[in-house]
């Protein structure tokens, strides 16, 4: 009986004690819809599009994506043809949301202005969604820069109160879109090789940004809460995609609904961030209670993908 208590215990090694594993969720939202590339021909927006929405129709995820409309004309002519990609979007059972007309700052320009883009970013996509039977739900911040006042905040959540919206946050905030640029210019180069070395550091940096933010999440709430994905409609996302999706249900996860997610109690919590930068809820958060309470060492996008990419700097 000794023999087979001990081999039991041996068995048990490693294996975590009921009640102590993670309760882990995220919900996927993806911006600039329909598509931003380096390449801006509708074959190119075609394909990504269609690839993208193929691995997440294969993982079962329910994406929400943000549509910047100014995308869907040529010159002042509505594209139908671009139209067609949302379609593509809606056909596939996923949510959309607006992401103002022309992507522009709150930060930048009057707040008057900014309010006017947002109305002008809904047209074609409410059109689109009343067709399916339903109605526009979700804004979300380009830059996420969300005003640079208390009063300029107040007044816009007010507006996006009367017009039916709730602001989309997001707790894993990265630096895809960089990636995104140093494999187009990679692939626009014609060097493959080189497209392979950014698509093999792209996954590994995005965990390391998702151990991070769920470190940041201990350090608030002593809890994680359910986190809130931002990626682009991008072309690395339309190879990598897929890669993404086993990366965190290897970390735990299970796949929810941007409703879902923010039904947890710390969605609640006021932002009162007014600085310049886009970041992370969770930033905003940690800054509210003292910058203290914002973990260090966030992780960094490899220095070959920075400068491949022409960015400065994230």
């Amino acid at each position: 009986m000794k023999l087979i208590g001990m081999i039991f215990v041996v068995l048990m090694v490693g294996f975590p004690i009921c009640g102590q594993i993670p309760s882990r969720t995220v919900a996927v939202t993806i911006d600039d819809l329909p598509v931003v590339s380096t390449r801006r021909d509708l074959k190119t927006r075609q394909e990504i599009t269609k690839k993208l929405l193929g691995h997440i129709k294969k993982a079962g995820v329910p994406v929400i994506g943000f549509v910047n409309e100014n995308k869907l004309y040529s010159g002042d002519r509505l594209d139908e043809k671009q139209v067609d990609l949302l379609r593509m979007w809606l056909n596939a059972g996923l949510e959309l949301g607006n992401h103002t007309f022309s992507h522009q700052s709150l930060n930048q320009i009057p707040l008057a202005d900014y309010e006017a883009d947002l109305l002008k970013g809904e047209t074609v996509t409410k059109s689109l969604l009343a067709e399916k039977g339903l109605k526009i739900r979700y804004f979300r911040h380009p830059f996420l820069q969300t005003g640079r006042t208390m009063n300029i905040k107040a007044d816009f959540n007010l507006f996006l109160s009367e017009h039916g919206y709730r602001i989309a946050p997001i707790s894993i905030d990265n630096a895809d879109y960089i990636f995104s640029r140093a494999y187009d210019n990679a692939f626009d180069a014609k060097n493959k090789r080189l497209m392979k070395q950014v698509g093999d550091a792209y996954v590994p940096y995005m965990e390391k940004k998702v151990d991070y933010w769920e470190l940041q999440s201990m350090k608030l709430f002593g809890r994680e809460i359910p986190q809130t994905l931002l990626i682009h409609a991008n072309f690395i996302n339309s190879d990598y995609f897929d890669d993404l999706v086993a990366m965190f249900k290897r970390r735990g996860y299970d796949f929810v609904d941007l409703d879902t997610a923010l039904k947890d109690e710390a969605f609640d919590l006021p932002d009162t961030y007014i600085g310049g930068a886009g970041i992370s809820w969770l930033h905003r958060w940690a800054l509210e209670r003292g910058r203290e309470n914002v973990l260090p060492d966030e992780p960094k996008v490899p220095d070959f993908v920075l400068k491949l990419s022409g960015f400065e700097s994230e």
